[in-house]
């Protein structure tokens, strides 16, 4: 029964399914499955969704899909983890958001479950989020990492405020921060001092273990 209810799981990721993803994770807890198990089954499965759209064989539509999947199948695998008291190994914290003025959601929550699939403890702070937000929430958790999102050329150069706030505040030392985004490039990371770039959500899940160095 075990053996069916992860390969369940890996299926429903694997075909993009969030309500099978959903009904394959009660139905661990139900069968008192380790939920940590049955999360690093979801995370291979993502993985190889990631490895996947990286070489080309698969494209955006099935990176969104099996998020879409993962993130519907999580929180009932969390809220078993935080019942037992079971503990998984995090690798760092990281806040993530999208920059004021810019409401795209779909890369940055791409990046936030990915990221999660990893190992992190992500707070995704949202869209339309200030300098002075990303510095608050960077503080009251403790954040290892901020990870940066703007897709609008318009919204760039909020990124730009972030990390000055962040210098402002005497944080930028100890805070790795990583940027993307659809108006994000490489040479606009470099000029403003970002720790690290990549335009996909499976890199940027790769870098993000990287700035940790995990």
């Amino acid at each position: 029964m075990k053996r069916m209810v992860l390969g369940g799981l890996a299926e429903a990721v694997l075909a993009y399914d969030p309500e099978a993803a959903t009904r394959w994770a009660r139905q661990a807890v139900a069968e008192g499955i380790d939920p940590i198990e049955a999360l690093n089954v979801l995370t291979d499965a993502i993985r190889q969704v990631g490895d996947g759209f990286e070489t080309g064989e698969l494209f955006l539509p099935e990176l969104v899909g099996a998020a879409g999947a993962m993130q519907a199948a999580m929180p009932v695998l969390q809220e078993q983890i935080d019942r037992s008291g079971a503990v998984r190994q995090s690798l760092g914290v990281i806040v993530i958001g999208t920059v004021f003025g810019d409401i795209h959601t779909i890369g940055k929550t791409m990046v936030a479950t990915l990221c999660a699939a990893e190992g992190f403890e992500v707070h995704d702070i949202g869209v339309n989020v200030t300098a002075e937000k990303f510095v608050d929430c960077i503080i009251a958790t403790g954040a290892d990492l901020v990870a940066i999102s703007a897709l609008m050329t318009m919204t760039v150069p909020e990124i730009r405020k972030v990390i000055r706030a962040l210098e402002q505040k005497g944080l930028r030392d100890r805070v790795k921060v990583m940027v993307g985004g659809g108006g994000v490039t490489e040479t606009f990371a470099e000029q403003v001092g970002a720790d690290g770039y990549d335009p996909t959500a499976p890199g940027a899940a790769k870098l993000a273990r990287k700035l940790v160095g995990k």
